[in-house]
């Protein structure tokens, strides 16, 4: 048991590293494809030769992250088999049909117009280059939303049924999987906050070029597009944020409530602005959650519910099965002590039907199939021992939320800065400590996309598939120790890599610094 533990643990671990270093690169080629096909536009309705040097250059910092986003796509791709078997084998075809979709058709559009992109300038028309161009733009979100479709269903398990005979889930609704809320929502606010990181990216690079006093020209005008593409993304992202909060109110409210800190919840439910969570508070006393906090009166009904007045519950009301209605009001369902009891009865029916199957008794077989239906909605839950094993972490889910959201206040107010300095003073972004801020805001945006992504995986856990598999049922039959040996190459090959790709950007970045870029601008 130990051992399996410890394999858990450290299969955890692996796939965390490597989606972790897997989204440094995707946000980037996100925004980077998008600004990109804007220059080129640019130029091609103005020919002016300035904005095809601009393009080619931002393309080629698009490129080299390209390439690393790909290999460590791969490895993550690859880890759903060699770490998680149990879990592809759970979710057979619901799971792998949109990865197969990616790699199919969106991998195949993006790859395939990216070389006339990089290649083709001389080779094909500027019309049919802009088309590549924008394609591989498109190419690059349809990636991303096919799989975020799949791990979406991770979040809420939509449009599939569990077939006992293959003691799997098969799809029956490819529409439910592909379309659900929690998809589009997910889509939308995961693309528009790439639009962010890459306009930070472009920023924060011209920023150092009048830093240094060199390509003046080029920096300004390429702060200009990417404020305007990080202005535009981080409000939908804003906008898109809510809408995803809504669903996670509906669908996931134990992850809201660890988002929250919130353990005891009430009508009128306040938002805490900032708060410092108690250390020492456990489930079931009497402690306040929070040493301190700064909260907005009625903010969370209004956030998840869009009701002032509505209810909103806490990790304990969910626990003893007080959830919130269509009405906003409490509604009483299953206490968790209940779910834990439905799903070891899901499970023993399970076994019964493979006895049954075995033995060739039909009658046994509808029998168990019948019982396990009334009970699979909570299957999940048999492999629980108690309640609070369904409790994400709380800390860490709180401070991370926290973290998200005050840093998307603050990119908000910089892309309102930055665009008014381009068009009102362009002088003051030359300006040392203007510059400095456009470096350190880069940092800041993928601490924020990051984050992000720990509020939404680490907030559903200790659900690999929300309420139907836990983590530790999902994890390969494999030794604790050769997890341990692959982490630690991942962690040699996935710094070699980081190291690679911010080497060769830097370089790229300080040749540019030499010389004049537009030097040959005949415009």
């Amino acid at each position: 048991m130990n051992d399996l533990l410890s394999t858990v643990d450290w299969s955890r671990g692996q796939f965390a590293l490597t989606a972790i270093v897997h989204w440094l690169f995707v946000p980037l080629t996100i925004g980077l494809s998008l600004i990109v096909a804007i220059m080129e536009s640019i130029y091609l309705k103005t020919k002016a030769e300035r904005w095809r040097r601009l393009t080619k250059f931002w393309m080629l910092m698009f490129g080299i992250n390209f390439a690393c986003g790909v290999a460590t796509g791969i490895i993550l791709e690859f880890e759903f088999g060699t770490n998680w078997s149990n879990y592809s084998w759970f979710v057979g075809d619901i799971f792998g049909a949109p990865l197969a979709i990616e790699g199919i058709a969106a991998f195949f559009l993006e790859s395939t117009f990216v070389a006339v992109m990089f290649f083709g300038w001389k080779r094909v028309s500027p019309r049919f280059h802009l088309l590549s161009t924008w394609l591989t733009a498109v190419g690059v979100s349809l990636s991303a939303y096919w799989i975020l479709v799949a791990n979406a269903w991770m979040q809420y398990p939509a449009g599939m049924e569990f077939d006992p005979a293959q003691m799997r889930n098969v799809m029956v609704s490819f529409a439910d999987v592909a379309l659900s809320p929690v998809a589009v929502n997910k889509f939308f606010h995961t693309v528009l906050s790439g639009w962010v990181l890459g306009a930070v990216f472009v920023t924060g690079v011209s920023s150092w070029f009048l830093l240094r006093k060199s390509n003046i020209v080029f920096a300004k005008d390429s702060m200009k597009i990417a404020s305007w593409v990080g202005l535009t993304g981080i409000i939908l992202t804003m906008w898109t944020g809510d809408g995803s909060a809504v669903e996670v109110a509906k669908v996931q409210p134990m992850k809201l409530a660890a988002m929250e800190g919130l353990y005891d919840g009430s009508y009128g439910q306040s938002l805490v602005g900032f708060g410092i969570l108690d250390p020492s508070k456990e489930r079931t006393d009497d402690k306040d959650p929070m040493m301190m906090e700064i909260s907005i009166p009625k903010g969370l009904s209004v956030l998840a519910f869009h009701d002032t007045e509505a209810y909103v519950p806490g990790i304990n009301d969910l626990i003893e099965g007080r959830m919130t209605g269509p009405d906003g009001n409490i509604i009483e369902t299953e206490s968790y002590t209940e779910r834990i009891e439905a799903g070891k009865r899901a499970q023993q029916a399970l076994r019964l039907y493979d006895e049954a199957s075995a033995a060739g008794d039909s009658a046994a077989m509808t029998a168990a199939v019948t019982a396990l239906k009334a009970d699979f909605k909570y299957f999940g839950y048999g492999y629980l021992n108690s309640p609070d094993e369904a409790i994400p972490p709380v800390g860490l889910t709180f401070y991370a939320f926290r973290i998200m959201v005050m840093a998307g206040g603050y990119l908000l107010l910089y892309f309102i800065v930055m665009l008014f300095l381009s068009y009102r003073k362009p002088e003051h972004l030359e300006n040392r400590w203007v510059a400095f801020l456009g470096l350190i805001t880069i940092p800041v945006v993928w601490i924020a996309s990051e984050a992000g992504w720990v509020v939404a995986e680490m907030g559903r856990q200790p659900w690999v598939i929300e309420g139907m598999l836990p983590t530790r049922a999902a994890v390969s039959a494999i030794p604790a120790s050769s997890v341990q040996l692959t982490f630690w190459m991942f962690v040699v090959v996935f710094t070699g890599l980081l190291a690679a790709e911010i080497s060769i950007m830097c370089r790229e970045i300080s040749k540019a610094t030499r010389r004049d870029i537009l030097a040959d601008d005949k415009h």
